[in-house]
């Protein structure tokens, strides 16, 4: 029973990083139907503003997390102007190929510009253990701190998008984009906001990874962006409940295989989690079905 509940307070915190991610490919799905697989570089590009803010600027971890989330936002802004929006009304195999152009222009030029060798994280918050069950079970402050933004995050995310007037054009331009233009809403503006916002969590995302592990590289994008990819597809990509469910849902499977079985097997859970999802329910756990799928 220690094991069992100490992997999942693992999980939780691992699953609230792929949750993250996960609400930007959701997003950006539910409006243009892109997978944007630049996406997990941007969460990348966060971690590098946060080691600039605080390793450089000596900035706190509160203030490095609102550069980091500004400047991501930007960033997500600029690519989808630059790359994604005079493509917008091409084939859907022309707009993942550039997705995939942009995440490489960014993994390297971040390395051109940084460096290929791995960072470390300059200490800015103070880790503490708490141990419970006669210190069979362990939780860390940096892993409250992680579950803690992270669920700030996403009731931020759901107030903006239930509440705002800005939600409220997301929501028609994801329903019918021809309609919501029709009925005066700025369609080019709404796509910029939803990759600004989706962005924004990604930069937060990064900061967080870099303080917990400590670590950051110019490659570290790669593979939780194909995770979170995998969390979104699981909850049921276009839904928002649904990236955060299948974020938390991952990150769980993946400590409990590590704690079990072996951590090796972690990265091959997910992908045949992706292949038995697709096969049994392709629209995902909270997902509705349509027409089509990529």
């Amino acid at each position: 029973m220690a094991v069992l509940l100490q992997q999942l307070l693992n999980g939780i915190s691992l699953g609230s990083i792929y949750a993250l991610l996960a609400l930007g490919y959701t997003m950006v799905y539910g409006i243009i139907n892109l997978i944007n697989f630049a996406h997990g570089d941007v969460y990348m590009i966060g971690a590098y503003i946060g080691f600039i803010a605080t390793a450089l600027l000596g900035l706190g971890f509160i203030p490095a997390l609102l550069l980091s989330m500004a400047i991501s936002a930007l960033l997500g802004m600029a690519i989808e102007k630059v790359a994604y929006r005079p493509l917008r009304n091409s084939s859907r195999i022309a707009l993942l190929i550039t997705a995939i152009g942009v995440s490489l222009l960014l993994e390297y030029t971040t390395m051109y510009i940084a460096g290929p060798d791995t960072r470390s994280f300059p200490t800015v918050l103070t880790n503490r253990q708490y141990s419970f069950m006669s210190g069979q079970v362990n939780i860390s402050s940096m892993q409250l701190y992680i579950l803690i933004i992270s669920i700030i995050l996403m009731i931020l995310l759901q107030f903006i998008v239930q509440r705002t007037k800005i939600g409220k054009a997301m929501r028609a331009v994801s329903m019918d984009k021809d309609a919501a233009q029709l009925m005066g809403i700025n369609v080019d503006t709404t796509i910029s906001a939803t990759f600004a916002i989706g962005s924004a969590l990604a930069g937060a995302a990064g900061i967080l990874v870099g303080i917990y592990y400590n670590s950051i590289d110019p490659l570290m994008g790669i593979t939780p962006g194909l995770k979170a990819f995998i969390a979104a597809v699981f909850g049921g990509i276009g839904s928002i409940p649904g990236a955060m469910v299948g974020g938390l849902l991952l990150g769980m499977i993946e400590t409990l295989v590590s704690g079990y079985l072996d951590s090796n097997y972690r990265d091959a859970v997910a992908f045949v989690i992706l292949i038995i999802i697709l096969l049994i329910k392709p629209s995902g756990l909270l997902g509705k079905n349509t027409r089509e799928k990529v």
